[in-house]
């Protein structure tokens, strides 16, 4: 009765060993499989190249003989677009089935140990052939379990060299594809040296920010057939102006008016489809664009009297996606700003679509960069650095910096960056030896020679979901975003962190600087004044309102923009002083930008053209 007994109260026990040895069976199999499967892709690796198809090849061949031939052209970048995309799908695979491995065996390590906790110990019986038998199966057992160790140990080392094979090889194909289709660029050595050009002498100074005008510049081509600083200065042709930097050369701006009672309002013109980017100005032409999930436009807009001169849809164009991404609300679908070479306007949108259009509304080319792979949608907006377009291509998982050349889409140059995804927008400085375009994604800072895409230093001092785009003056370089820290960089041969603070932080707007001051703002509405040297907060001022739009510095003073559309204008000085709180009479998220003596903003719905009547 009492052995009945034992046995009816071990049932469940041995049900529970049951079951776990079937899972641990099966998690057992499952990770064999994973094994076999992982090195015989390791093997087909190591005996074809997964970017360089034959075809691929011959007609990369075929279109160096006929450079001319953009049906030709076309046909390459289709190929080229689908083996990119079998890369990343076989680098997912990859990675995923190490992960899957590990799980597995997890799994199968538990149940061992819980079977091993459940199972009863039963004494054996003394004999030496019983004794013979199980150190034999004992061994057995050992030898099979080093055998699966090594296996599972061979198939990870696999897995790692695999990954990382596939990103060397996607990086040397990429550099090597894109030298064969634009025969100007220079690739790079095995030892990432390039060609280099001796930096022209600095220019003039400027008196407010400390910054270098240049009245010459090194460049990748000559400088005929494209605007001069002075034309540069004279404009707007970025996101926060001149360089990207916030800072405004003109003069006679003005400092009072009200969209209600129409006070130094020049003109105003709704613009048909919305979208969160800034105007940017050459002479007497502005430039927008608008879109939603199904439509996407260019505009220019007459700066003298706010009429729509043209309006270009942007559609049909090779590798766009059929269906708009889903991105947040506050994003949209055009949220980064246009840019202009004073010859042709570039503008992106958030489904990748890149396009360039000359001043008479005409196409001149268009491409797809692939969907930004982010959670709330691109916003990282245009610059330009001479004859090529900058783009700060900071997605998951694919995180870049790349140069296109104006007059084609040519790739010149592309940087792989090892950083999360930003939605932060290049800037370009000027450290008085040379130019650098410097952009801020967790963890790092980092900048680059325009030219050719050389990484010439970067700094650890950023983290986080990263909105706010670069401040620069006086050789002091800022990075801040919330949830992080705001610092302050010394540039030059050896760059450095000077000096820190974590107490303001902002997650939109980006700041602007002086020679002696910091200007930050934040999103839900405090301002603050920094010492650039020391840190030492100078004031602190509270408007209190919801602000998205970043500062500008024109003319001694910050104009800065809240959300209800009302511009608060105070002095760029060590002490708070008020100048105007002048307002829109509808809302505005967008950064305002100056030209010829007038301000431009776009609300909501409209675009406002402000100035001294």
């Amino acid at each position: 009765m009492i052995e009945k007994s034992n046995m009816e109260d071990r049932k469940p026990e041995k049900s529970i060993i049951g079951l776990l040895q079937k899972i641990a069976m099966i998690s057992g199999m499952f990770a064999f499989v994973l094994c076999i499967l992982i090195i015989v892709n390791y093997g087909q690796l190591k005996r074809t190249d997964p970017l360089n198809s034959p075809v691929l090849k011959t007609l990369v061949d075929r279109l160096k003989e006929h450079p001319e031939d953009q049906q030709l052209r076309a046909e390459v970048r289709e190929i080229d677009l689908l083996a990119r995309k079998a890369f990343f799908t076989s680098r997912w695979q990859i990675r995923t089935g190490g992960i899957l491995l590990l799980i597995a065996l997890l799994i199968v390590i538990t149940c061992l140990k819980v079977i091993d906790i459940l199972r009863p110990v039963i004494p054996g019986v003394p004999s030496s052939k019983n004794e013979d038998f199980r150190v034999i199966r004992k061994g057995s057992r050992k030898w099979i379990a080093y055998s699966g160790v090594l296996v599972v140990l061979i198939a990870l080392l696999l897995a790692f060299l695999t990954h990382r094979e596939l990103g060397r090889t996607f990086d040397d194909s990429l550099m090597v594809r894109e030298s064969q289709s634009n025969p100007s660029v220079e690739v790079p050595s095995e030892k990432g040296e390039a060609s280099t050009m001796k930096p022209a002498e600095p220019g003039k100074q400027d008196s407010l920010t400390g910054n270098r005008i240049p009245t010459a510049d090194f460049m990748p081509v000559s400088m005929e057939g494209f605007p001069t600083q002075k034309e540069i200065l004279n404009n707007w042709p970025a996101f926060r102006g001149p360089d990207g930097l916030g800072i405004s050369y003109q003069k006679n701006i003005p400092t009072e008016w009200n969209g209600k009672s129409g006070k130094n309002i020049l003109w105003k013109a709704e613009i048909p489809l919305s979208g969160y980017n800034s105007p940017i100005i050459w002479n007497d032409r502005i430039f927008l664009s608008g879109a939603n999930e199904s439509r996407r436009e260019i505009y220019c807009i007459d700066a003298n009297n706010g009429e729509i001169l043209w309006n270009v849809p942007v559609e049909k164009i090779q590798g766009t996606p059929p269906k708009a991404p889903i991105v947040n609300k506050e994003t949209g679908q055009s949220a980064p700003t246009l840019t202009t070479d004073g010859r042709r306007v570039y503008a992106i949108f958030a489904n990748g679509d890149l396009i360039a259009v000359d001043f008479n509304g005409n196409p001149v080319w268009s491409k797809n960069l692939g969907v930004p792979q982010n959670h709330y949608g691109h916003a990282s907006s245009l610059i330009m650095y001479h004859d090529l377009l900058l783009v700060q291509y900071d997605q998951r998982g694919s995180a870049s910096i790349m140069a296109l050349a104006g007059k084609t889409g040519e790739v010149v140059w592309k940087t792989a960056r090892s950083v999360q995804v930003s939605w932060a927008s290049p800037v370009l400085i000027n450290t008085g030896k040379q130019r650098e375009i410097v952009l801020a994604a967790d963890p790092y800072v980092a900048a680059y020679n325009p030219v050719d895409g050389k990484e010439i230093w970067r700094l650890d001092c950023i983290s986080g979901e990263v909105g706010p785009s670069l401040a620069y003056a006086g050789g002091v370089l800022y990075s801040v975003n919330e949830y992080s820290k705001l610092a302050a960089i010394q540039t030059g041969e050896a760059p450095k962190l000077i000096w820190e603070d974590s107490e303001y932080l902002s997650d939109v707007p980006s700041p602007v600087a002086t020679d002696s001051c910091l200007f930050l703002a934040t999103s839900y509405g405090t301002v603050v004044c920094y010492d650039s040297r020391t840190g030492k907060k100078n004031w602190i001022h509270e408007f209190g309102n919801t602000t998205y739009a970043s500062p500008v510095l024109a003319e001694g003073k910050i104009y800065l923009m809240e959300k209800t559309g009302v511009m608060h204008i105070f002095r760029a000085g060590k002490t708070f002083s008020l100048d105007g709180e002048p307002a829109l009479g509808e809302g505005s998220v967008c950064t305002p930008a100056f030209a010829d003596g007038r301000i431009f903003i776009r609300g909501d719905r409209n675009l406002y053209c402000i100035g001294k009547k």
